[in-house]
């Protein structure tokens, strides 16, 4: 397997495929998923000619399970490692839900030469939860929730989380596929369940305003409107505003795991930015 060791001894585990000397784009996953998320987009632009690169968070996939380090600085200074280890310049960050804020973070802090621009897809950004200075966020009781089932019944957790709101196949007429459900299942029960637990504060309470605020490159916003995880209304709109060259396009209707379930649409999208 492909790893790298970061400096506190962890294992991060990374896909790295197509030659060295083309474009890299780097792909972030969401919670509590892994590198085997962004398959189809994966091969997708590695038939376009790029070279491609998706890691498993720590805790998550074939990564180690830590006991620490799961919140955002640490995950930003994970890729960081990576992309020096891998020697990355002119990336492309593309950066799903909980992978949206690590893009984030990192892209904020990133060593100049390193990002070219950034996307972020059903993004956390800037923050979920609901505060004074958030007042469409979610209620804290929400997470309280996520963290409950997570803890109690895993499993089943993550059984009806893929079935129900994350791809829309709680819609009626939705087109519903076992196998995505079954691999959500399966990429999720190989990551550690402690860093699971304790992602769930990373994505819904980290603020990342000074973070968009502080990115120079080129950002798309991509998000759908019936993303029924990451409400549209306090994300996307949000957070393009805080950046400075920021782009955002709504998808009406599409559902919070549209990467996969409109693959065509988004990679046909992804393509004509990164190209721009």
């Amino acid at each position: 397997m492909s790893i790298i060791t970061t400096q506190d001894g962890t294992e991060i585990f990374y896909k790295d495929w197509g030659a060295r000397d083309a474009q890299p784009i780097v792909f972030h996953h969401g919670w509590p998923l892994s590198a085997d998320d962004w398959d189809n987009q994966m091969m997708f632009f590695l038939a376009q000619g790029y070279r491609v690169i998706a890691h498993d968070r720590r805790g998550h996939g074939r990564s180690s399970q830590t006991d620490g380090g799961n919140e955002m600085d640490t995950y930003a200074a994970d890729v960081a490692a990576l992309a020096a280890a891998l020697d990355l310049r002119g990336a492309v960050h593309v950066g799903h839900s909980t992978g949206g804020g690590e893009v984030a973070h990192y892209v904020a802090r990133a060593e100049p030469g390193r990002v070219a621009k950034a996307v972020l897809i059903g993004a956390v950004p800037p923050v979920m939860v609901r505060k004074d200075s958030n007042p469409g966020g979610l209620p804290i009781e929400i997470f309280d929730g996520f963290r409950a089932a997570t803890a109690a019944n895993r499993a089943q957790f993550f059984i009806d989380v893929p079935t129900g709101p994350f791809y829309g196949y709680n819609r009626a007429g939705a087109t519903i596929s076992q196998g995505v459900i079954d691999n959500w299942w399966r990429q999720g029960m190989m990551g550690s369940i402690k860093a699971h637990y304790e992602c769930i504060k990373a994505f819904s309470e980290t603020d990342f305003t000074e973070d968009l605020k502080k990115i120079e490159v080129p950002v798309f916003v991509m998000h759908g409107t019936d993303d029924q995880i990451v409400p549209y209304p306090d994300s996307a709109p949000l957070s393009v505003k805080l950046l400075k060259n920021g782009t955002l396009k709504t998808y009406e209707g599409l559902p919070h795991g549209m990467c996969t379930t409109h693959a065509d649409i988004i990679n046909a999208d992804l393509l004509a930015f990164i190209r721009s």
